[in-house]
C-alpha cells in the first residue's frame, strides 16, 4: 500500500510538470523588460514596463509602420509610474520581423495582439491606440471585447476618407493656390479624383514633408524633438507595411463595427490635428456606445506631446478609476 501510494502521488506530481512550466513562461513572458516572442509566423518585440500590477496597457503605435519606441521614450515613461505597460511593435514594424509569409493584413494583426494576449496569460488588456493604432485597437476590442476592459483613442484613424477630407481643409486654408491648381488640372484630364488624391498629391515634392508635418505639429519645434527621437532609436518604416495595406483598399477603411466596442472608451483629440481632424473624433466618439470625448485646445496629431501633464493625468484618471 505504501509503495502504490508512493507511486499515485509521483503520477500525479508528473501529471503537473507541463501546466507548472506553462504557468512559467506565462510568468515569464510579463516580467519587466524586452521580449521577444514567435506568433502566427512572425517574430514581435514587446516590452514590459512600469508597474507589476493591475491590467497591463498594451500600446499600438502608428504609422503604419512605425514603432513604440518613440511613444515610450516621449509619452509612456510618465504613464509606467501609475499603470502597468506593455509597447509592443506591430508586424514589420519597428524591432518585431517582416511576417514570414508576407501578410499584412488588420484582421492578421488582430490575431497578433489575440496571440500574445494569450502569450501573456493575462484575461484582459487596456489598450492605447494612437493613430493608426487606433484603428487596430477598435478593431481587437470589436472582435475580442471579453478580453478588453478599457480603450484609449489618441487621434484614432477610425475613418481614412474622413482624413483626408480633414488634410484639404487644411489645405484650402494654408495652400489654397495649390489645391486650386490641382483641381483644375484634374478636370482638364476629366477626372474626379476624392478627397484622399488631393489630401495627398496637391502640393510640390520640395514641401510635401513640410506640409505633412505642420498638418500634425502646430509647434514647429516638436517637429525637430521628435526627429531626433527617431534619430537616437535608429528604426525607421520601411513602407512595406503601410503599402501592403494602401494597396489592399486601406485608402477607403472606415471602423464600422461601433456596437461590438462595449467597454468604456476615452477619445482623445488635438483641435488642430489635421491629419485625423477633430469632426472625425467627435462623430467617433458619438458613435461609440460608452465614449467620452477630450479635446486639447493647440494641440496637434501628438498630444502626448502638446500637453504632456493633462495627457497623463486623463489617461491614469480613465484607467484607474
Amino acid at each position: 500500500m505504501r509503495f502504490a501510494t508512493t507511486l499515485l502521488a509521483i503520477l500525479a506530481a508528473l501529471a503537473c510538470l507541463p501546466s507548472a512550466r506553462a504557468a512559467a513562461s506565462l510568468n515569464s513572458a510579463m516580467q519587466s523588460g524586452e521580449h521577444q516572442t514567435v506568433v502566427n509566423d512572425v517574430r514581435l518585440w514587446y516590452k514590459v514596463a512600469g508597474q507589476a500590477s493591475g491590467t497591463p496597457l498594451l500600446f499600438l503605435h502608428g504609422g503604419p509602420g512605425y514603432n513604440s519606441y518613440s511613444f515610450e521614450a516621449q509619452g509612456g515613461k510618465a504613464l509606467e509610474g501609475k499603470l502597468r505597460m506593455i509597447y509592443l511593435d506591430q508586424r514589420g514594424s519597428g524591432r518585431s520581423e517582416r511576417p514570414w509569409t508576407g501578410v499584412y493584413t488588420m484582421p492578421a494583426m488582430v490575431e497578433d495582439i489575440e496571440a500574445l494576449r494569450k502569450q501573456l496569460g493575462v484575461p484582459k488588456l487596456a489598450l492605447m491606440g494612437h493613430s493608426f493604432g487606433g484603428a487596430l485597437a477598435l478593431e481587437y476590442a470589436a472582435a475580442y471585447p471579453q478580453h478588453v476592459s478599457k480603450v484609449v483613442l489618441v487621434s484614432a484613424a477610425s475613418s481614412i476618407p474622413d482624413a483626408c477630407a480633414a488634410r484639404v481643409d487644411f489645405l484650402t486654408r494654408r495652400y489654397p493656390a495649390e489645391l486650386a491648381k490641382a483641381r483644375a488640372a484634374a478636370v482638364e484630364r476629366k477626372e474626379t479624383p476624392d478627397d484622399c488624391f488631393f489630401a495627398f498629391n496637391s502640393v510640390p515634392d520640395e514641401i510635401r514633408e513640410r506640409v505633412n508635418d505642420e498638418t500634425m505639429f502646430p509647434d514647429m519645434k516638436k517637429v525637430e524633438e521628435q526627429r531626433a527621437v527617431d534619430a537616437k532609436s535608429g528604426l525607421r518604416n520601411t513602407g512595406e507595411l503601410g503599402g501592403a495595406l494602401w494597396n489592399g483598399g486601406f485608402l477607403s477603411y472606415r471602423f464600422t463595427r461601433f456596437e461590438r466596442v462595449t467597454m468604456p472608451v476615452l477619445v482623445l483629440a488635438g483641435e488642430e490635428d489635421y491629419a485625423i481632424g477633430l469632426p472625425a473624433q467627435r462623430a467617433l466618439a458619438r458613435a461609440l456606445p460608452k465614449a467620452r470625448l477630450v479635446e486639447y485646445a493647440g494641440a496637434g496629431h501628438f498630444p502626448y506631446l502638446d500637453a504632456p501633464q493633462r495627457f497623463t493625468q486623463d489617461v491614469v484618471a480613465f484607467l484607474r478609476d
